[in-house]
Protein backbone atom coordinates (compact mmCIF):
# COMPACT_ATOMS: atom_id res chain seq x y z
CA UNK A 1 0.00 0.00 0.00
CA UNK A 2 2.77 2.31 0.26
CA UNK A 3 4.63 1.64 -2.69
CA UNK A 4 1.63 2.58 -4.49
CA UNK A 5 1.18 5.95 -2.30
CA UNK A 6 4.68 6.74 -3.13
CA UNK A 7 4.23 6.13 -6.89
CA UNK A 8 1.45 7.85 -7.15
CA UNK A 9 2.94 10.76 -4.72
CA UNK A 10 6.06 10.87 -7.45
CA UNK A 11 3.41 10.75 -10.59
CA UNK A 12 1.49 13.82 -9.42
CA UNK A 13 4.72 15.61 -8.76
CA UNK A 14 6.52 14.93 -11.70
CA UNK A 15 3.14 15.62 -14.12
CA UNK A 16 2.82 19.27 -12.20
CA UNK A 17 6.48 20.06 -12.99
CA UNK A 18 6.51 18.83 -16.37
CA UNK A 19 3.40 21.48 -16.44
CA UNK A 20 5.17 23.72 -15.13
CA UNK A 21 8.40 23.45 -17.09
CA UNK A 22 6.09 23.63 -20.56
CA UNK A 23 3.72 26.45 -19.75
CA UNK A 24 4.26 29.74 -20.31
CA UNK A 25 2.51 31.83 -17.67
CA UNK A 26 -0.61 33.75 -18.44
CA UNK A 27 -0.60 36.91 -19.78
CA UNK A 28 -1.78 39.38 -17.56
CA UNK A 29 -5.45 40.67 -17.04
CA UNK A 30 -5.69 44.56 -17.33
CA UNK A 31 -8.58 46.82 -18.06
CA UNK A 32 -8.85 49.39 -21.05
CA UNK A 33 -7.27 52.34 -19.72
CA UNK A 34 -4.58 50.91 -18.67
CA UNK A 35 -3.27 49.33 -22.04
CA UNK A 36 -0.90 52.77 -22.99
CA UNK A 37 1.21 50.95 -19.85
CA UNK A 38 1.72 47.32 -21.84
CA UNK A 39 3.09 48.48 -25.33
CA UNK A 40 5.09 45.20 -27.19
CA UNK A 41 3.37 42.73 -24.63
CA UNK A 42 1.55 39.81 -24.74
CA UNK A 43 -1.91 40.92 -22.40
CA UNK A 44 -5.91 40.38 -21.73
CA UNK A 45 -7.33 43.35 -21.94
CA UNK A 46 -10.72 43.91 -21.02
CA UNK A 47 -13.72 46.65 -21.56
CA UNK A 48 -17.10 47.27 -23.34
CA UNK A 49 -17.72 47.46 -26.78
CA UNK A 50 -19.08 50.70 -27.36
CA UNK A 51 -18.56 51.38 -31.11
CA UNK A 52 -18.75 48.79 -33.51
CA UNK A 53 -17.22 50.74 -36.97
CA UNK A 54 -17.10 48.57 -40.26
CA UNK A 55 -15.52 49.43 -42.92
CA UNK A 56 -15.05 47.45 -46.18
CA UNK A 57 -11.60 46.10 -45.16
CA UNK A 58 -11.11 46.69 -41.82
CA UNK A 59 -13.63 46.31 -38.36
CA UNK A 60 -13.14 48.52 -35.51
CA UNK A 61 -14.18 47.76 -31.98
CA UNK A 62 -13.84 50.99 -29.43
CA UNK A 63 -14.03 49.88 -25.94
CA UNK A 64 -15.22 52.13 -23.18
CA UNK A 65 -15.68 55.13 -25.18
CA UNK A 66 -16.48 55.94 -28.91
CA UNK A 67 -13.88 57.37 -31.20
CA UNK A 68 -11.58 59.45 -31.09
CA UNK A 69 -11.76 58.96 -26.96
CA UNK A 70 -11.45 55.50 -26.37
CA UNK A 71 -8.73 54.11 -24.44
CA UNK A 72 -8.50 51.06 -26.62
CA UNK A 73 -9.25 49.36 -30.01
CA UNK A 74 -9.60 46.31 -31.49
CA UNK A 75 -8.31 45.69 -35.03
CA UNK A 76 -10.31 43.11 -37.03
CA UNK A 77 -8.61 42.82 -40.55
CA UNK A 78 -11.13 41.24 -42.96
CA UNK A 79 -9.44 38.57 -44.85
CA UNK A 80 -6.38 37.99 -42.25
CA UNK A 81 -7.86 36.92 -39.52
CA UNK A 82 -10.59 34.11 -38.70
CA UNK A 83 -13.17 36.67 -37.63
CA UNK A 84 -16.60 35.79 -39.50
CA UNK A 85 -19.50 36.92 -37.83
CA UNK A 86 -21.35 39.97 -37.67
CA UNK A 87 -19.54 42.52 -35.07
CA UNK A 88 -22.43 45.15 -34.50
CA UNK A 89 -23.59 41.95 -31.73
CA UNK A 90 -20.59 42.94 -29.72
CA UNK A 91 -22.10 46.28 -29.30
CA UNK A 92 -22.59 46.90 -25.52
CA UNK A 93 -20.96 43.34 -24.84
CA UNK A 94 -18.16 42.71 -22.18
CA UNK A 95 -15.34 41.30 -24.01
CA UNK A 96 -11.78 40.55 -23.16
CA UNK A 97 -9.40 40.24 -25.88
CA UNK A 98 -5.62 38.63 -25.69
CA UNK A 99 -2.64 39.74 -27.73
CA UNK A 100 0.20 41.72 -28.19
CA UNK A 101 -0.88 45.32 -27.82
CA UNK A 102 0.73 47.52 -30.45
CA UNK A 103 0.98 51.70 -30.90
CA UNK A 104 -1.01 53.08 -33.55
CA UNK A 105 -0.69 56.80 -33.87
CA UNK A 106 -0.48 57.17 -29.46
CA UNK A 107 -3.87 54.72 -29.27
CA UNK A 108 -3.26 50.92 -28.02
CA UNK A 109 -4.84 48.58 -30.01
CA UNK A 110 -4.84 44.65 -30.39
CA UNK A 111 -4.98 43.11 -34.03
CA UNK A 112 -7.08 39.77 -34.12
CA UNK A 113 -5.37 37.25 -36.15
CA UNK A 114 -7.74 34.55 -34.43
CA UNK A 115 -11.38 34.16 -33.32
CA UNK A 116 -9.92 32.54 -30.07
CA UNK A 117 -8.38 35.78 -29.63
CA UNK A 118 -11.59 37.22 -28.77
CA UNK A 119 -13.82 36.21 -25.58
CA UNK A 120 -17.63 38.03 -24.59
CA UNK A 121 -18.42 37.38 -21.22
CA UNK A 122 -21.49 35.47 -20.73
CA UNK A 123 -20.88 34.14 -23.65
CA UNK A 124 -19.90 30.03 -24.02
CA UNK A 125 -20.23 29.93 -27.50
CA UNK A 126 -18.82 32.30 -29.60
CA UNK A 127 -19.20 31.07 -33.22
CA UNK A 128 -23.06 30.66 -32.64
CA UNK A 129 -23.41 34.23 -31.00
CA UNK A 130 -21.70 35.95 -33.72
CA UNK A 131 -23.60 33.44 -36.57
CA UNK A 132 -27.07 33.06 -35.18
CA UNK A 133 -28.81 30.40 -36.74
CA UNK A 134 -31.93 31.79 -39.43
CA UNK A 135 -35.46 31.74 -37.51
CA UNK A 136 -37.43 30.20 -39.57
CA UNK A 137 -41.42 30.49 -39.22
CA UNK A 138 -44.19 28.28 -40.30
CA UNK A 139 -46.70 31.91 -41.02
CA UNK A 140 -49.29 30.87 -43.54
CA UNK A 141 -48.14 32.24 -46.96
CA UNK A 142 -49.93 35.80 -47.43
CA UNK A 143 -52.15 35.72 -50.75
CA UNK A 144 -53.03 38.73 -53.37
CA UNK A 145 -56.17 38.84 -54.83
CA UNK A 146 -56.14 37.67 -58.17
CA UNK A 147 -57.17 40.86 -59.92
CA UNK A 148 -53.89 42.93 -57.98
CA UNK A 149 -50.76 43.60 -59.98
CA UNK A 150 -47.32 41.42 -59.33
CA UNK A 151 -44.90 43.36 -57.13
CA UNK A 152 -41.34 42.49 -57.52
CA UNK A 153 -39.01 42.46 -54.20
CA UNK A 154 -37.37 45.72 -53.24
CA UNK A 155 -34.52 47.11 -51.18
CA UNK A 156 -35.88 49.16 -49.13
CA UNK A 157 -38.39 46.78 -47.62
CA UNK A 158 -41.56 47.73 -49.58
CA UNK A 159 -42.43 45.73 -52.57
CA UNK A 160 -42.99 47.91 -55.88
CA UNK A 161 -45.75 46.97 -57.93
CA UNK A 162 -45.06 47.09 -61.43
Amino acid sequence: MKTILSILIAATFAIKLSAADTNAPAPLKIGALEATNYYDKEMIVTGKVVQVTIRPTITYLNLDDKYPDSPFTVVIFHGHSSFYGDANVLKGKSIEVNGKIKNYHDKPEIALDSTNQLTVLGVTNLSQFLNPPVATTNAPAISSPTNAPPTIPSTNGIPEIM
